[in-house]
């Protein structure tokens, strides 16, 4: 089974439901949900059905569309009434993903632009909307995916955090990207460790069982093993995802990710940000403005284990993202070019943030 081949949300033909692949029950079931009721949808998003920066922001327009297509009414003012209710909610599932809020203002921005039109006419242009967010998804992956493959040189071992990979997005991923375009130019000779990313797996679940099935040589290491790894010389360069770039560059990802950027900088190995535009937010100054998601006790405690494996009554943190400082950062690779130090002003000269 190649992963590029698996749809990670998509609208269904009929446009009467979304179809969400269950990230929460691979690598063991693959199996495709079937819901439309708004409230199935916050559902899925805050327990990680569907997940990653991109493919939320993909699901989060479809999902709009979708529910908005439902709205019983005539009036477009009280249809966009409305659709500000079904937003709101929706916005409510994750706190630190800003794909999730950039697609829900991108669909109310287009809902507010045609409020002449009769109703049926906005609910159309908002399924199309949506598509629109999908297809610019799949090009900005490939075309992040381009610009890292770029960075690779034969026999490289490349290191990865977390799932940024196709069940992340569209379509290739964004840390993933160039792993895919290395193998569809006919690069054999690389390899890909995948960090396992407790509490959640996402490394052992997602992307080996991704790059595994896409006939990538792919090996699952323990989070705490990257030091070792990266000493003995099997890793040459990092690429991880991100949910969130500040404006001086630093970045949010899946917790975990701020440890292997420290050890990619004493080990002297370049660590690279994938990242589309979408998630630079240039109205945050800096990390520390990042709301970071706190999650259930039990994923540390309980989740993957057949009995309990720590203490009853023992206090658990467990934040959901960590801030990678922006001197630790190499290079932040946009679909727009490849960001370097002051990010800031790389950003403004791709015209990023305008």
């Amino acid at each position: 089974m190649n992963a590029l081949q698996l749809d990670t949300v998509r609208l269904s033909a009929d446009r009467t439901c979304l179809e969400i692949l269950d990230q929460t029950l691979l690598p063991g079931t693959v199996k495709v949900l079937n819901i439309s009721k708004i409230e199935d949808i916050w559902e899925a998003i805050k327990l990680l059905r569907v997940r990653g920066a991109p493919a939320i922001g993909v699901c989060a327009g479809y999902a709009i569309a979708l529910t908005a297509s439902g709205i019983d009414t005539a009036d477009p003012q009280k249809f966009c009434e409305k659709f500000m209710e079904q937003k709101e909610y929706l916005a409510s599932s994750r706190p630190t993903a800003v794909n999730l809020f950039w697609a829900l203002n991108r669909m109310e921005r287009v809902m507010r632009s045609n409020l002449d039109k009769d109703v049926a006419q906005i609910k159309e242009i908002l399924f199309t909307e949506a598509q629109a967010i999908r297809d610019e998804d799949v090009a900005i992956s490939r075309s992040i995916g381009e610009i890292g493959f770029g960075l690779l040189k034969h026999g490289d071992g490349i290191l990865t955090h977390c799932n940024a990979g196709t069940l992340a997005t569209a379509k290739y991923g964004t840390a993933t990207a160039p792993m895919y375009v290395a193998q569809e130019h006919g690069w054999t000779d690389f390899r890909v460790y995948c960090d396992e990313t407790r509490p959640l797996l996402q490394g052992a679940r997602l992307t080996a069982f991704e790059l595994h099935n896409a006939g990538i040589d792919t090996t699952l290491i323990c989070d705490n093993m990257a030091s070792i790894m990266m000493k003995s010389g099997k890793i040459n360069i990092v690429f991880v995802g991100c949910d969130r770039v500040t404006r001086n560059g630093d970045a949010a990802n899946k917790i975990g990710t701020s440890g292997v950027a420290i050890l990619a900088k004493h080990y002297g190995i370049p660590f690279y940000v994938c990242a589309p535009s979408s998630t630079i937010d240039m109205s945050l100054e800096t990390g520390d403005q990042i709301p970071i998601e706190q999650r259930s006790p039990e994923e540390v405690t309980e989740m993957w284990y057949k009995e309990r494996m720590a203490p009853e009554g023992v206090k658990v943190e467990n934040p959901a993202f960590d801030v990678t400082d922006h001197s630790l950062i190499t290079g932040i690779i946009t679909e727009k070019g490849l960001c370097k130090a002051p990010f800031d002003k790389a950003f403004e000269e791709l015209g990023i943030g305008k």
